[in-house]
Formats: structure tokens, sequence, C-alpha cells
């Protein structure tokens, strides 16, 4: 089937094709619930040597920059205590690390967690972070922007393939949070 956005051809449902994804990745959509069914939760295949965004919308349609979203993962630290977490931005905008994540933590600092711990606590490709299969005890903080747009484009959990998704369902992530203003007008 033709995807809803982008240049793609061989949209599947996640549901058709667990194996091309990572095991949380495929996991969490085996056990998806919710008002949006995992049917419409879509996968396509894409070259992973243009996984970055610039390359990727100028191969699979430069639509996809208003409906790309990023997921980083970040931490947040309080006395010796360090919070995990997921932050879902449009890929024109920044996470405000400083503002909104570090006081929706309730922590003292927030940062970037480095490449090997975003890999390898959520056991994912880095480059390909999903919101989908996170860590269930992970906040999930997702731009307004993002659940407001009606298909978005993430990764797949691996740097080959992204998934297309309805907005709304990311409210519907364990461990999810709207926030308005997550993400920031990029430089």
């Amino acid at each position: 089937m033709r995807a809803p956005i982008g240049d793609f051809d061989n949209a599947r449902p996640c549901p058709d094709c667990l194996d091309a994804l990572t095991p949380p990745v495929a996991d969490a959509v085996r056990a998806w619930q919710g008002p949006v069914p995992a049917q419409q939760l879509l996968y396509v295949d894409t070259d992973p040597d243009i996984a970055d965004t610039a390359a990727f919308v100028e191969h699979y349609g430069k639509d996809l920059i208003e409906t790309s979203a990023n997921c980083v993962v970040v931490a947040g630290r309080r006395g010796g205590e360090t919070t995990l977490a997921a932050c879902l931005v449009l890929s024109h905008t920044r996470v405000d690390v400083n503002g909104v994540v570090r006081r929706q933590l309730d922590a003292r600092k927030a940062s970037f967690a480095s490449m090997d711990t975003a890999t390898g606590e959520t056991g994912m490709e880095y480059g390909g972070i999903t919101p989908i299969g996170l860590p269930a005890d992970w906040p999930v903080l997702v731009d307004a922007a993002v659940a407001d747009t009606e298909w978005v484009l993430i990764g797949s959990g691996r740097r080959r393939g992204k998934l297309i998704v309805p907005g709304k369902a990311f409210a519907q992530l364990p461990g999810a949070v709207v926030v308005e203003g997550l993400g920031t007008p990029a430089n």
C-alpha cells in the first residue's frame, strides 16, 4: 500500500512485518492496545545509509520535514539518582533539555544520554531509536505538536526502516506525557 506521507510505495502494517523490527519494538507492537489499532502503525523499508533527517527527506519526500519526529534519550539527575526518559519532537525542532525536560523530570540537571546508554538501555540502534518499545518505566515526553500531527514518521528501532504512526497514538504509549513547548525552533 502507498504510505499516507512521503514517497513510499510499500508501506505495511507493523504486525505483518515484526521480523523487520528490533525485539523491543516487535514486542510493543504485539502488545499494542488502545484507540489506535496496531494495523495503523506502518513500516516502510528505507536505506540505512540515508537515515539522517536532511538526506532522508531529500530522498523520500521534502514534505517529511514537517511530519518527521526525532526520539532522543535524555538523563535527568538529582542527587545521586538518574532518570532516563525519551523525548519526541518534530525533526525541525530541538528538545528543550535544560528547560522543559529538566522541569518535567524534576531534575537538577538534564542532558542527552550517551550513545552507549541510549542503545544499551533501549535495545535499539543509534539513529533509529523510537518511542515504541521503550522500557515501560521510562517517561516518554511527547511534544504536543507531534501528537497533533496526523501522520508522523519515526525510527523503527533500526537505521533501516521507519514507522509511520498517527500522531494521536503517541499519547497512548506507556509513560507518555504530552507536553507543550518540548520542541523549540531549531536555529
